[in-house]
């Protein structure tokens, strides 16, 4: 121990030691923050640029049309006309996979059922609980302590959980 704490009494290091704790989980919480700024604004800078590929990949798509209909017709000699129309069939062809795709993917999502039968059951325990009695408008509560017999003791000690109802 250092001659400064040698003579602070344990009430004083105590103190010590608990405003030494609180400034160290206020200096964690702190450092915990900062960290999530910088994760939060790389998770937005991310996300940005995933959405400018995302533009600027679906501005591309009429361009490579064209170019492979262009090429369709200078290389294969076919009318620019039809060209066009087979990169459009090709094009819806693919739209209708992936809309099958999405449409047995969509088939196969369901109900949470365990988390529905956990809510219904829970809504039937609490249907079944009787609340508390309260005053009415006109009558005012018991003031201070109610005392207990040594019955009413026994049976809420043995009632088990916290939150059972007593009834004689």
């Amino acid at each position: 121990m250092s001659d400064a704490q040698e003579g602070r009494s344990l009430g004083q290091l105590v103190a010590s030691a608990t405003s030494e704790l609180s400034a160290l989980v206020h200096e964690e919480i702190a450092l915990a923050k900062t960290e999530m700024r910088q994760s939060v604004s790389r998770g937005v800078a991310g996300s940005g640029a995933i959405i400018v590929a995302g533009v600027l990949a679906l501005f591309s798509l009429p361009v490579f049309s064209f170019a492979l209909a262009y090429w369709l017709e200078a290389w294969w000699k076919i009318p620019l006309a039809v060209a066009l129309a087979i990169v459009g069939a090709l094009m819806l062809l693919f739209a209708v996979v992936c809309g099958l795709a999405a449409k047995s993917l969509l088939k196969k999502i369901q109900a949470p059922k365990r988390s529905i039968a956990s809510a219904k059951e829970s809504a039937a325990v609490l249907s079944n609980a009787k609340p508390h009695p309260r005053p009415g408008a006109g009558e005012r509560p018991a003031p201070g302590p109610v005392s207990m017999s040594s019955a009413d003791r026994e049976t809420a000690v043995g009632a088990g959980s916290g939150g059972a109802t007593l009834e004689k």
